[in-house]
């Protein structure tokens, strides 16, 4: 019996027929793997982002001068629930509109409000209606931008592109499993007069489920590793991409390549050799125990 294993001549070492199922497995490896990691990048920066700007609120100063919004400054730090409170210069304030006018920095007389940055203590709340009303009672009329409204829309936002993203690997395997049974039957059609010979030799359903399952268990692992380092290729291009950059685009997706993103490339072909396994498994012995 291990001799008839070990030849196995119902599944010859090579077949040109599974070349189109090993192409169609191995991009939908690669479609699954780049989805995953493009999922989890976006997760991360747009954690990392908000992370960044919680707790933090700029202050638009209305009809002030110098000593006015000095003045404002040392009101807001005072507030218990402010651990910092900045006034934002001019040159900063350039700075930060240098993407919209350039570096030939602003106009002179452009007039530009006082902005105030402030940051909250951890677990401080929502702490904009205390500044507002803080300012209001000096007689400074302010207006407040909390910035955590911004992340809660990102974590909004974030929260449907994961289950997008999880939506997409499992539509992608299922192709993948789909793709594999109807390969395995097709196979057993193919060989179904090897099969009842075997049968007639005695052979059990679970031994000629066997050598189907080695054969896709293989293809799966080889195809599923094409996948997985066409995908490294595909995201090592994006990381070259993303850090020749300006950096201005800190809220787009980063591929780091790091540990995690690795155990989802090494986790590609592992996945994609037990769905083959499993697909060709139940297909073999379904067909066999409606047959045959």
């Amino acid at each position: 019996m291990s001799r008839v294993r070990g030849e196995t001549p119902l599944l010859p070492v090579s077949d040109a027929r599974e070349a189109a199922l090993f192409f169609v497995v191995a991009a939908l490896c690669f479609l699954a793997a780049l989805a995953a990691l493009s999922a989890r990048s976006t997760y991360t920066a747009a954690a990392d982002w908000t992370e960044a700007v919680e707790g933090e609120l700029t202050v638009r100063l209305s009809d002030v001068d110098s000593r006015a919004a000095e003045r404002a400054e040392d009101l807001v730090s005072a507030i218990p629930q402010v651990e910092r409170a900045t006034l934002i210069s001019r040159e900063d304030a350039a700075d930060l509109l240098t993407p919209w006018f350039g570096t030939a920095g602003l106009p002179a007389g452009l007039p530009l409000p006082v902005l105030m940055e402030v940051v909250a203590r951890p677990g401080a709340g929502r702490i904009g209606p205390d500044i507002e009303r803080v300012l209001g009672q000096a007689g400074i009329s302010a207006a407040v931008d909390d910035h955590s409204d911004w992340a809660g829309d990102v974590r909004r936002t974030l929260r449907t592109i994961r289950l997008a993203a999880f939506a997409m690997v499992a539509l992608l395997g299922a192709t993948a499993v789909a793709v594999i049974a109807f390969a395995t039957h097709a196979a057993l059609l193919a060989r179904r007069d090897i099969v009842e010979v075997l049968h007639l030799s005695g052979a059990e359903d679970r031994f000629i489920a066997n050598l189907f399952e080695r054969r896709f268990w293989v293809l799966g692992i080889q195809a599923g590793s094409v996948g997985a380092l066409a995908a490294l290729g595909g995201a090592a291009l994006l990381v070259l991409a993303a850090g020749s950059g300006d950096g201005r685009s800190f809220l787009l997706p980063r591929l780091s390549l790091d540990i995690l993103d690795f155990a989802i490339l090494f986790s590609t072909p592992v996945i994609a050799a037990i769905a083959a396994r499993g697909a060709a498994r139940a297909t073999v012995l379904r067909d066999l125990a409606a047959t045959i």
